[in-house]
């Protein structure tokens, strides 16, 4: 009872609710099932495929040491996010295998035009909340 009540937090803790895009890129076997359903169950439909062509308000990127470059990865989650979208990195926690270590994400997130927000604990996976910066305002 205690592991699914804590798993319906994690919608909550990704800041995912009803009606929004959501887009998983990075998917495999090792990937967190109970936040999927939770994520799948918060926005009332099932995560897109990284082959949809809609515009996407949150990217869950699944990231393991070893799935290549990192910038390369945000800049195709990016590519369909709305102007106030956001990318969540999830990555496997500190002595896990493929565990990332921080500073690849905080080095990763600027060269692709992002900036990183926050950081959570998943189970055994860490998410690292990436946004795009907002466009300076024009008016003076």
């Amino acid at each position: 009872m205690v592991a699914a009540a804590d798993a319906q937090n994690y919608a909550q803790k990704l800041g995912i609710s009803h009606g929004l895009a959501v887009q998983e890129l990075g998917w495999d076997e090792d990937v967190d099932d109970d936040l999927r359903a939770d994520v799948e169950e918060a926005i009332g439909g099932e995560i897109v495929d990284e082959d949809s062509d809609e515009v996407i308000d949150v990217v869950l990127l699944w990231w393991r040491d070893g799935d290549g470059d990192l910038v390369d990865a945000l800049m195709d989650a990016i590519g369909p996010l709305a102007d106030d979208g956001f990318v969540w990195v999830l990555t496997p926690k500190t002595g896990q295998p493929g565990h990332v270590e921080p500073s690849e994400i905080a080095e990763s997130a600027p060269t692709a035009g992002l900036t990183q927000t926050s950081a959570i604990s998943l189970g055994a996976w860490t998410g690292s909340r990436l946004v795009q910066p907002k466009a300076p305002s024009k008016q003076r």
